[in-house]
């Protein structure tokens, strides 16, 4: 009960000490530069399956190419206390990263460092973006943001060049859990004109108790406050428009209404967890926008901005995300 406890409270940390297949598990650290040449993504993970590895993906959001880099499980270590993993000779926590990856193709080397991340806060009542749903142990997958925002130190060396991310900025979230939906969209965002927002936003087909509904969770951070929509909140989404150049989602509640439109770019592959194996291509932008628009239900505008090197996902089974879901949709 207490490790039930202790890893429910602390999300960021490795959950699958004691898991059993299917269970993965991975860390999403995205890296922009200051001058915004560099857009990176780091992804060390592990996955229990068919070929149970660890694994260190590498996206380079600016070419849209990407590096896989495996590894035996023998060389995966991770806390039991907090947030610490080592992948062969990387190591990883929430305020810093050493890679070292010798590989014929894609070899990485360096340190940054990330200065006050700012979590998504954590309480009993609500333990991190998923809310009280984090406490049902049989969810299909798990989310955390580690950090909406924070500063980068440090340069890395990728395929032999020298990439300065002096002064950028970094966003950490991850999942766990036995594989990924059958369809969602995902989009986050912490270049808006303002240095003091960040968006996340993820909209998903989950199954649960025998049937599936269509979950949400949105947190708009902006000049210190943490704006929540999501379907443990008594949010609703009003409308989702899913089109080939384009994301739209207008989310309401009691007080606010936020309308968001994530405009897609060009992509490059990173592979995703099914039950059995890393086996999922995902299509993934670091090259995207979001326009976001914050008012009250009076009309008051309280946030209206454009974020730049969005990163973004469309996966899946679309039409069945855009239908109205709700507790009794069909789980097929």
């Amino acid at each position: 009960m207490w490790r039930f406890l202790h890893k429910t409270l602390t999300p960021a940390m490795y959950h699958g000490h004691q898991a059993k297949p299917p269970f993965f598990e991975g860390w999403y650290f995205k890296l922009i530069s200051a001058d915004e040449r560099h857009r990176y993504a780091i992804i060390p993970g592990v996955i229990l399956g068919k070929e149970g590895h660890a694994f260190i993906q590498v996206l380079d959001g600016t070419k849209g190419t990407s590096a896989y880099h495996r590894f035996p499980l023998e060389q995966f270590w991770a806390s039991q206390h907090g947030f610490e993993l080592r992948i062969g000779e990387s190591h990883f926590t929430s305020q810093a990263i050493s890679l070292k990856v010798a590989a014929e193709a894609g070899a990485i080397e360096g340190q940054l460092r990330f200065a006050n991340p700012i979590p998504w806060p954590v309480s009993l009542r609500s333990p991190g973006i998923m809310g009280w749903y984090a406490w049902v142990p049989w969810m299909e997958c798990y989310h955390g943001v580690l950090s909406f925002d924070h500063p980068i130190q440090g340069a890395l060396r990728i395929e032999g060049v020298d990439l300065d991310f002096e002064s950028g900025r970094g966003y950490i979230e991850k999942d766990w859990g036995q594989s990924f939906p059958s369809a969602w969209v995902w989009f986050q965002s912490n270049h808006f004109e303002s240095r003091e927002t960040s968006l996340t936003a993820s909209v998903a087909v989950i199954p649960f108790l025998g049937s599936a509904f269509r979950g949400f969770i949105i947190g708009l951070w902006h000049e210190q406050r943490l704006y929540r929509f999501a379907t443990y909140t008594g949010a609703r989404i009003d409308s989702l428009d899913i089109q080939p150049d384009h994301v739209r989602i207008l989310i309401v509640d009691k007080v606010y209404r936020l309308e968001l439109v994530a405009r897609r770019a060009a992509s490059g592959a990173i592979l995703g967890p099914t039950r059995a194996e890393m086996g999922m291509r995902v299509n993934e932008t670091l090259l995207a926008t979001v326009e976001a628009r914050l008012e009250t239900r009076g009309g008051k505008a309280l946030f209206e901005g454009i974020g730049r090197n969005a990163g973004l996902e469309v996966q899946g089974e679309l039409e069945r995300l855009m239908a109205d879901g709700h507790p009794s949709m069909k789980d097929e």
